[in-house]
């Protein structure tokens, strides 16, 4: 049946009618939407939207992150003919998920970002559907922060990393890849007592109250129980969920603007997000793929797999 459903199928970004439902169009060829979920402006009966913010004008060290939502997408090719792995359910085929494309901004007004950023999720948020976001340099999580926070009050930040994004800036006009929860604190978008960054492995003394798990004690304490601190943290707190690829080791995502060695494994991020399932998950993002950056296109691979745990970790408790 999938060998006949692949002679018919081509382009199912565009032409297929259902929301749900997996994919058997050949992997190599066609218009690469996430999952190759239909390509959408109309969220009605959606989910989740998937979109990209391909914004990497606030980086530290190595650009390229602008072309990240393009390799995540093409990458993701590669699950959308089969359920995804090791959750129970099919996330893809029970519920309704959709590519809303790219977010459009002036590359050359870098002022502006920011707010079209938060505009452009809130108008995902106000049409029902989840938003997941693909970047993009981690700045874009700042004013994805505001547009939920306006919507559930201040949440709990999950955040994977290597680097703690909170070193101060006070700043408003400034936009940094590295300040941004910084001023998502200052601001009152999170709950400092129920958030924690996994996988930290830079200095910054002052942590604002955040939990931090670095990276030794993940390796030396595994998934599960890593899993279970993160869940005691949370408790039954609103998340928003941030995964920056520099959690994991340069060794699995050598694609990233800022890598730094002793890092999370792969199978180490997917066995703690799969141990998470339950939590309270409302959004999150994938952010800080830099293609140019990666020669043999593991770190999208990796990106696109996070990103389908976050859409079943979403769908978990909702199904």
């Amino acid at each position: 049946m999938a060998l006949e459903d692949a002679k018919r199928q081509v382009d199912t970004a565009i032409t297929r009618q259902s929301l749900r439902g997996l994919s058997n169009e050949n992997t190599f060829g066609g218009i690469t939407s996430f999952l190759r979920r239909r390509y959408t402006k109309d969220l009605t009966g959606v989910d989740i939207a998937v979109t990209g913010v391909p914004f990497d004008q606030a980086v530290t060290n190595r650009p390229g992150t602008r072309l990240g939502p393009r390799a995540i997408r093409e990458a993701s090719t590669l699950q959308a003919p089969d359920a995804p792995y090791g959750w129970g359910f099919d996330a893809i085929s029970d519920f309704a998920i959709a590519d809303y494309g790219d977010m459009a901004f002036d590359y050359a007004v870098m002022a502006d970002a920011p707010a079209a950023i938060e505009a452009h999720v809130g108008g995902i948020l106000d049409q029902g559907a989840a938003c997941l976001a693909l970047g993009g340099d981690h700045s874009i999580s700042l004013p994805i922060l505001r547009a939920h926070a306006a919507r559930h009050g201040p949440l709990a930040l999950l955040q994977f990393d290597a680097h703690t994004d909170t070193w101060a800036d006070d700043d408003p006009a400034r936009v940094d890849h590295g300040t941004m929860f910084y001023k998502a604190v200052k601001e009152g978008l999170i709950d400092v007592e129920r958030s924690v960054q996994v996988g930290i492995r830079t200095d910054n003394p002052d942590t604002l109250g955040i939990s931090i798990i670095d990276a030794r004690k993940v390796h030396e304490a595994g998934p599960a129980a890593t899993a279970a601190k993160i869940r005691s943290i949370l408790g039954d707190a609103k998340v928003y969920l941030s995964f920056d690829i520099d959690a994991l080791d340069p060794a699995f995502a050598p694609g990233t603007g800022t890598p730094v060695w002793g890092g999370l494994a792969s199978w180490q991020a997917a066995a703690i997000l799969r141990d998470l399932a339950g939590i309270g998950m409302v959004g999150g993002d994938v952010v800080e793929v830099s293609p140019p950056f990666d020669t043999t296109g593991a770190t999208a691979v990796a990106a696109a797999h996070v990103a389908v745990e976050l859409i079943c970790l979403w769908c978990w408790t909702r199904r």
